[in-house]
């Protein structure tokens, strides 16, 4: 008798990615929008505050640039699957992938390669209208693009995770708009990206943010693109790379749980 083998979980979750890519490319107005929205504000708002840092020689639309790299993946990642999902449900997508082979933790992945390229081509973005647009600087200690590499990962997977848990919450995929642009646009500025320096919130809001991950993110990035003399206008007065590594990885596996637990193929399992 012959053994029949299906594909790994992994290897369903590359080919579903795979997939996503080539549909979210085909709605080229999703694509430009996703990819233009934080280079956009960026140049608006890098070109209408300017300043520039006491005995540091950053200026503000420097770490502004820095910031909007984490927020773009959070924009990516957490809001649009949020609304993606929720779609996929309503649509009947999610039905017909229930009869495939394919388990729910492939689908997961298939998602955050998804997010993990539109993510990357995202943050070249942002970062090219920082260096055109403003001077940044860019970083040449190959430790600081590790440090750039690790957050990013992180950063995409637990926001991706969480997006995904968001959409169980939304009765539907309009619903699901509120439910993930609410807390993403008040989170952003309690975190610390429009607001800079960082210092200049109440304690008490920065302290809410720091149980999410785009503060930690959008401080991640702060360290790859500014140099050490900014971290005395971090609230804690360093960089905290360990703590930084440790919500987000704490936020991958609680997403995940989250996830298995809450998932819904149909909207009638409701």
């Amino acid at each position: 008798m012959t053994t029949l083998h299906l594909p790994s979980p992994v290897t369903i979750g590359v080919a579903r990615g795979l997939t996503e890519l080539k549909l979210f490319f085909r709605s080229k107005e999703q694509a430009i929008f996703t990819f233009a929205f934080p280079a956009g504000i960026l140049a608006v708002l890098g070109s209408v505050f300017s300043q520039t840092y006491t005995d540091t020689g950053v200026e503000s639309s420097h770490v502004l640039t820095a910031s909007m790299v984490g927020a773009g993946i959070i924009a990516t990642s957490f809001v649009n699957l949020s609304i993606s999902v929720a779609v996929d449900r309503e649509d009947g997508t999610l039905l017909r992938l229930r009869g495939t082979p394919m388990p729910a933790v492939s689908y997961f992945l298939g998602k955050i390669i998804l997010v993990l390229v539109a993510s990357l081509a995202e943050a070249v973005l942002v970062i090219g209208v920082g260096v055109l647009m403003f001077g940044m600087p860019l970083p040449t200690d190959p430790a600081k693009w590790l440090t750039f590499a690790w957050v990013f990962v992180l950063a995409v997977v637990s926001c991706s995770l969480i997006g995904i848990f968001t959409a169980s919450l939304a009765k539907s995929s309009q619903s699901a708009s509120a439910v993930s642009n609410l807390p993403y646009v008040g989170l952003q500025f309690i975190s610390g990206v429009y607001m800079n320096p960082i210092t200049w919130l109440p304690a008490g809001m920065v302290t809410v943010a720091s149980f999410f991950p785009i503060k930690w993110a959008a401080q991640g990035f702060r360290s790859v693109f500014l140099p050490d003399s900014m971290t005395k206008y971090e609230m804690a007065g360093s960089w905290e790379l360990g703590k930084t590594s440790l919500v987000l990885g704490a936020w991958c596996v609680a997403g995940l749980v989250l996830c298995l637990m809450t998932f819904r193929w149909s909207n009638k399992s409701r």
